[in-house]
C-alpha cells in the first residue's frame, strides 16, 4: 500500500519496529567464556529465551563490542523468524 512517497506495510507483516521493541524490552545478559567467547542470553517478556555466542580463535583478538554486535544481530534475526512464524499461524487460523 502506498501513501504519498511512503510504502506502508499492510497488517500482514512483521515490522522493524516490532523487532526492535521486542529486543529492547527483553532482559539481556552477557558472559565472557574462556577469555575469547561472548555468550549473550535474551529473555523476552513472555519468558522465551534466545542464546547466541560469538568467539575467536586467539584471545588476543577478542573484542567484546564486535561479539556483542554479532550476537545481537543473530538474536534479532531469530526474532524475525519467530514473529514471521507467529504471524503465519495467526493468518492460517483466520
Amino acid at each position: 500500500m502506498r501513501e504519498g512517497n511512503l510504502i506502508m506495510p499492510n497488517e500482514n507483516t512483521v515490522t522493524q519496529k516490532q523487532i526492535d521493541d521486542l529486543f529492547n524490552k527483553a532482559d539481556l545478559t552477557e558472559n565472557v567464556v574462556f577469555h575469547k567467547c561472548l555468550v549473550v542470553t535474551v529473555q523476552l517478556k513472555n519468558g522465551f529465551i534466545i542464546v547466541e555466542s560469538s568467539a575467536c580463535v586467539d584471545p588476543e583478538n577478542f573484542d567484546i563490542e564486535i561479539g556483542r554486535k554479532i550476537c545481537c544481530d543473530r538474536i534479532k534475526n531469530k526474532l524475525w523468524e519467530l514473529e514471521g512464524y507467529k504471524l503465519q499461524c495467526k493468518l492460517m487460523s483466520q
